[in-house]
């Protein structure tokens, strides 16, 4: 499983010319599912997410977490985070979650971060979506699986 955390002061997601999801201050998470993940891996990957520090504190230091700053969440499926462009110049999607799997598991990233974060937006699984943010900083994290 891979999450792209992007930090924001704002973000949003569209299709079909409507916007589906949209957040003030808090994370734009972009999220790969891969073939082998389950359950136990999201709710590691969601541990992980929620306890980063990465907002500033009063002294400017990277110190409070999504939850201290009472920020928002914007959930937004991306299977192409699974891209293996080792060789040649068509990458290769193969290590991706099948769909059916990797909706049934953002469905559940979605609901596990409801529980425990106010404001929790998203995009739709599997649609053509233009996705905007003011990334601050920029700050942007990587977490994989793979190094949990």
């Amino acid at each position: 499983m891979r999450f792209v955390i992007q930090v924001c002061s704002s973000a949003e997601v569209e299709t079909d010319h409507q916007i589906v999801g949209k957040i003030g201050k808090g994370f734009l998470v972009l999220i790969g599912i891969g073939k082998e993940d389950n359950r136990e891996t999201a709710d590691k990957m969601l541990k992980k997410m929620l306890g980063l520090r990465i907002f500033a504190d009063e002294n400017g230091k990277t110190n409070l977490s999504l939850g201290d700053v009472n920020g928002a969440l914007l959930l937004v499926s991306q299977f192409t985070l699974y891209a293996d462009c080792r060789k040649g110049n068509r990458p290769s999607f193969t290590d991706a979650g099948n769909p059916k799997d990797a909706e049934e598991l953002y469905e559940y990233i979605i609901a596990q971060c409801r529980e425990k974060i106010p404001v929790v937006e998203t995009g739709i699984f599997g649609a053509d979506m233009k996705v905007s943010l003011t990334n601050e900083g920029p700050f942007t994290i990587l977490l994989d699986d793979s190094t949990l």
